[in-house]
């Protein structure tokens, strides 16, 4: 079975440059009604201008269908009127892509509280703002699929990104809270950690920059928003045609005893407790506990 998005309708936030017009024109060319999403603005969030129908024009000269939002997704207004903007125009919701960001690079000892707030609203709060009011139309067709824009910045770090990286990685905690809440719903939520060439990493990627179009990226988002999907939960990197896994685990670790134990016995077990032996992927955080319970009552970690 092929990907197919006939009788879908997607909404992408950030969707009128780089990556998310990626994503926009190709869940388009397979034959997704995408709703696109952008105000239009510069990096670092302001400014405005006619982006998202710029998009709109491109698919709809492909021969597809899709509409313009320039709702502001960084307010819980702006999210619920993208997705009533969805529902007003093509009668239904299956799938959200949240790609919108912007940038206010600064080390943590020069950040301004506006620097803080406008990163976090729009990637982390922006989530929350437009996945509320989409949820209970998911759950209503029982069937949803959603796209988190994660970052490497986040999951490993960027020097001078710590406003960036935190909300990324705020990102994986609702991916993974809402992927157990959605399976019983048919509703899953993957998140994807993207490298391209855009505005974003302009400078960044060197001599290789021609090899990280944006188009690789969208072809991963692509599958991810997809009924062929059954992944749930899953952390994905994706650049330059390269592909990968992302994951958090947890090793089997140390056990001191009933006693409570010192400082100085965990400086002593210090290699057992942070080697990489034997570690599980848990599917929750109740399957953490459960590692804990093993060792507690003697049983295999």
């Amino acid at each position: 079975m092929s990907v197919s998005f006939d009788g879908r309708v997607v909404i992408v936030t950030g969707a009128g440059n780089g990556i998310g017009r990626a994503h926009a024109l190709s869940l388009a060319a397979h034959g997704a009604r995408v709703v696109v999403n952008d105000l239009g603005g510069e990096l670092d969030g302001s400014g405005s201008g006619g982006a998202a129908q710029a998009v709109v024009d491109e698919i709809g000269s492909a021969g597809g269908t899709a509409v313009a939002s320039t709702d502001s997704v960084a307010t819980a207004s702006g999210g619920a009127a993208l997705v009533q903007k969805a529902i007003d125009s093509f009668g239904q919701l299956d799938a959200v892509i949240h790609n919108a960001g912007i940038l206010r690079d600064r080390t943590l000892a020069k950040m301004t509280d506006d620097d803080v707030t406008k990163v976090v609203d729009v990637h982390l709060l922006g989530a929350f703002n437009v996945l509320r009011p989409a949820w209970p139309h998911l759950v209503e067709r029982g069937y949803g699929r959603i796209v988190l824009t994660s970052s490497s910045s986040g999951l490993f770090g960027t020097f001078g990104q710590a406003n960036y990286g935190a909300a990324k990685t705020g990102l994986i905690g609702l991916m993974n809270v809402l992927a157990l809440e959605g399976a019983r719903r048919g509703i899953l939520v993957n998140a994807l950690a993207p490298t391209a060439a855009t505005r974003m990493t302009d400078g960044l990627l060197g001599d290789l920059a021609e090899r990280f179009d944006p188009r690789h990226v969208a072809a991963v988002a692509t599958f991810l928003a997809s009924e062929r999907c059954t992944l749930n939960k899953h952390i994905l990197t994706a650049g330059g045609g390269r592909v990968g896994r992302i994951f958090l685990g947890v090793t089997p670790g140390w056990y001191g005893g009933r006693e409570p134990t010192t400082p100085d016995a965990i400086a002593d077990a210090i290699g057992d407790i942070t080697g990489l032996d034997d570690f599980i992927v848990p599917e929750s955080g109740m399957d953490e506990v459960g590692l804990i319970q093993k060792v507690l009552t003697g049983g295999d970690a």
